[in-house]
């Protein structure tokens, strides 16, 4: 399938990459990476990045614009990365390419596309994009470039959370040690990651003094829209706070209910219990350890909570 994906990519003279919405290091890293070293190895493609910005990765990359413009004006080639369905593809010119390539880690619940690459095994998609990378050197001659290697680094340590998930494989550290061979300053990648602004710092204290742990090992934290606005934190940015309380003894899994205009954001995470069955039966999905999903009302937050205690109740460890 890589070569069958190279071969695609170089049948196409503009080629259009996209990535879910709500972007997270690895969405960011994986698109922008594969840009990045396609802009360098073919030099006479046109290439476009296309989604919403996110400030605060904004030192990664940022979106190209006029995505409605531009591919207007002639025949292209999809590539959609780091995105299991389609409902959460970030754009509106996707379904426009002439052929259609998926790049994903995600369990396959959607096959879209042409050309499907899925690799569950991969911690991320950037650690994809370097695999995909490394059979094009040997058999196209591609060369990596220093910001396609910061930006591919980015997104295995986003999504590893710095090699400590056990999302981390042998083969994560032998690729993420392929980029390293590149001189981007890694000192300023972590402090930029991690580094948190005041009004961030001083909700997390909020969340440590009133998340509930349960009997069952479940940590549940509810962050409403008045408390969002009383500290201006957006929805996205609110994404920081995950694993605030994520080191405390006896939590199995936890999980935020983040109020929106219509619904809840509900994002799941794990150290041991399967939660993504939970997250697809509620209108989202993801990685058996970190998912996404959707609630409508407190009758659905009650259920999901529900459920997660059970699986909490039934994990042996």
């Amino acid at each position: 399938m890589k070569q069958k994906i190279l071969q695609t990519i170089e049948s196409y003279a503009a080629i259009a990459i996209y990535r879910h919405e709500k972007p997270d290091p690895d969405a960011f890293g994986s698109q922008a990476g594969l840009a990045a070293l396609l802009k360098h190895n073919y030099p006479e493609k046109t290439i476009y990045m296309f989604g919403e910005e996110e400030p605060s990765l904004s030192f990664l990359t940022n979106m190209d614009e006029g995505e409605s413009s531009v591919l207007n004006e002639q025949a292209f080639l999809t590539v959609i990365c780091d995105t299991g369905n389609t409902e959460r593809i970030d754009g509106s010119r996707w379904q426009e390419g002439s052929r259609l390539v998926k790049i994903d880690h995600h369990p396959n619940v959607e096959a879209y596309g042409h050309d499907i690459w899925v690799n569950t095994e991969a911690s991320s998609t950037s650690e994809m994009i370097i695999d995909l990378f490394l059979t094009a050197k040997e058999s196209r001659g591609w060369e990596m470039t220093t910001e396609a290697a910061r930006l591919l680094y980015a997104g295995i340590i986003g999504d590893t959370g710095r090699f400590q998930f056990s999302n981390t494989t042998p083969d994560t550290l032998r690729l993420a040690a392929e980029v390293l061979r590149y001189p981007f300053d890694t000192t300023e990648l972590f402090t930029r990651f991690y580094e948190s602004d005041e009004k961030i710092v001083r909700l997390k204290g909020e969340v440590l003094q009133h998340f509930e742990l349960t009997e069952e090992g479940l940590g549940i934290a509810r962050l409403t829209k008045t408390m969002l606005e009383r500290y201006n934190i957006s929805i996205n940015e609110s994404s920081a706070l995950v694993n605030a309380f994520s080191e405390t003894k006896g939590l199995k899994a936890w999980v935020f209910f983040v109020e929106e205009e219509e619904n809840y954001r509900v994002r799941l995470r794990s150290k041991g219990p399967v939660i993504n069955e939970i997250a697809a039966a509620h209108r989202g999905g993801g990685h058996p350890m970190a998912s996404g999903a959707k609630a409508y009302d407190q009758n659905e937050i009650n259920e999901i909570i529900k459920e997660l205690k059970n699986v909490c109740r039934e994990y042996q460890e």
